[in-house]
């Protein structure tokens, strides 16, 4: 639509009580005025970011001839809009509006428009008196008008309910939370970075499965209306991963996705969340120690520039390599319950009783649940450095192979830190035979336990039968990694989105 030249005069307008109609009324009068209140489109030359770094050289009070054309929401105004802040998806810059700068028709519109606006600016670039980098308006064009307030601008949105239902509010008011989430998405593209310089090729792998597995955990369920049958949200990447591997795809292969466990909510708990796993040939558990730390330390530096990070009161340091430890010798050293020298399960069951009268243990727990509740228990939350926890029990790890110093022990390592679980890694079972019996067991032991819809992944099977080289597979929880490197303490806080009961 033509610009028309507007006066002060035009733009008066009846005021309003109620903020929101105060806005409507003033789309209303853009409207009459001929103004389009939401042109198509808007060509920048430079966004906030850019200009704060070009012209950092500026000296207090130094005006340029320097013509810029920028676009962005109004977070600020002073002076009766005479200074605005705008703020754009990189960054802050200040805006200064005044007839000796601008046309007539940019004047008026100070009027009609409010906080949380769009605005374009065409003008000149000066540092003020007071060291603000500013552009001189020349002309403002209203590209969107927001008919909601915004949040008052010194508590902004604190309300932690509040701003996970409207991310969109929370993301234009706390400045903390658009930090957050830029990191999040820097640190996956760092990891990408990561996995490609490793020769990993990413693949994806379906989110329906027909059979769920590659982890304990209880699914959500649809229907697939077309074929008339149940289909369920994947709990894991693995059994496809390793699909891929066995097929001759690649030898090193990833994938970043979401996965879906139909279990309840905690500070590190999201039914829907984000998993990398990656799957090596010709590797086992100790090489996927090295891919953590790697991961991880890049990570670090990504964000950071440093190996070390802040979280909370410790200073957390991941540069590898990461101290190992064995489960049984950490439980042992907290407890004094020597789990490797006690000759079944019930009396790992007594022994852990005696030890911890006030805790659950189910009737018919294995040997290797009792030494890893012992584990969770003693030491599981003492672990604030990064480290790898070692020589998990089989019976626990239905998809690793055995320690070939002790049958009832597997090759693998899950990686601890601020006392939370951040990785799990294998050395990959690879033998058909072995892989059945205890897919076969594992599934046995949940119908026990009344999960009836557990099933004998077949093509899985198949896949391995039809053989799979040697292996180091692990899977990386991607949105503790952020919390941890984000000084994060909810993980609601580092999904955009997370899983909410709904209202009322």
């Amino acid at each position: 639509m033509t610009r028309k030249e507007l006066t002060v005069e035009d733009t008066k307008i009846q005021p309003s009580a109620d903020p929101i109609q105060a806005r409507k009324d003033k789309l209303d009068k853009l409207l009459a005025l001929g103004v389009d209140p939401y042109p198509t489109t808007w060509r920048v030359t430079h966004r906030a970011a850019d200009l704060q770094h070009q012209y950092a050289h500026l000296e207090d009070g130094e005006v340029t001839e320097d013509r810029v054309v920028i676009a962005g929401r109004i977070t600020a105004s002073r002076n009766s809009g005479m200074f605005r802040d705008l703020r754009d998806g990189s960054g802050r810059i200040q805006v200064f509006t005044h007839k000796e700068h601008a046309d007539e028709t940019s004047i008026a519109l100070k009027t009609l428009i409010d906080l949380g606006d769009f605005i374009g600016v065409e003008g000149h670039v000066r540092r003020t008196p007071a060291g603000e980098l500013t552009v001189n308006a020349e002309k403002i064009t209203l590209l969107t008008k927001t008919l909601l307030p915004m949040p008052e601008k010194h508590h902004g949105v604190t309300d932690s309910e509040v701003r996970t239902r409207n991310r969109t509010l929370d993301l234009i008011a706390n400045e903390r939370s658009r930090e957050v989430f830029q990191a999040r998405f820097r640190a996956i593209a760092e990891i990408r970075k990561i996995m490609a310089g490793e020769d990993f090729l990413e693949v994806e792998t379906p989110v329906l499965h027909q059979v769920y597995g590659g982890a304990s955990a209880d699914p959500f369920m649809t229907h697939y209306n077309a074929v008339d049958q149940d289909m369920y949200l994947r709990i894991a990447l693995e059994l496809h991963l390793k699909r891929t591997l066995a097929g001759g795809l690649a030898d090193r292969v990833y994938e970043i996705g979401r996965v879906f466990r139909n279990e309840g909510v905690s500070t590190r708990h999201n039914p829907e969340f984000t998993m990398l796993e990656a799957y090596q040939a010709y590797a086992d558990y100790t090489d996927m120690m090295a891919l953590t730390e790697k991961i991880a330390e890049g990570v670090a530096l990504a964000l950071h520039g440093s190996a070390e990070v802040t979280f909370g009161e410790h200073t957390l340091t991941f540069k590898g390599p990461f101290p190992r430890l064995p489960m049984p010798q950490a439980v042992k050293d907290a407890t004094g319950l020597d789990f490797l020298a006690m000759a079944d399960a019930a009396e790992a069951r007594a022994a852990l009783k005696a030890k911890f009268p006030d805790l659950e243990i189910e009737a018919d727990a294995t040997w290797g649940e009792c030494l890893e509740e012992a584990f969770a228990e003693a030491v599981e939350p003492t672990l604030i450095q990064p480290t790898h926890v070692t020589h998990f029990p089989k019976d626990i790890s239905p998809l690793a192979k055995s320690d070939p110093n002790d049958p009832r022990l597997v090759e693998r390592f899950e990686t601890f830190c601020n006392g939370w679980e951040i990785a799990n890694a294998f050395s990959e079972l690879n033998d058909p035979v072995e892989q059945r019996a205890r897919m076969v067991d594992q599934v046995e032991q949940a119908h026990a336990r009344g999960e009836d819809a557990r099933e004998l992944d077949e093509d899985f099977l198949a896949a391995i039968e039809q053989g799979m080289p040697p292996t180091g597979g692990l899977g990386i929880g991607v949105d503790r990694l952020i919390m941890l490197m984000t000084d994060t303490h909810t993980i609601r806080d580092v999904i955009l989105y997370p899983a909410l009961r709904a209202k009322g």
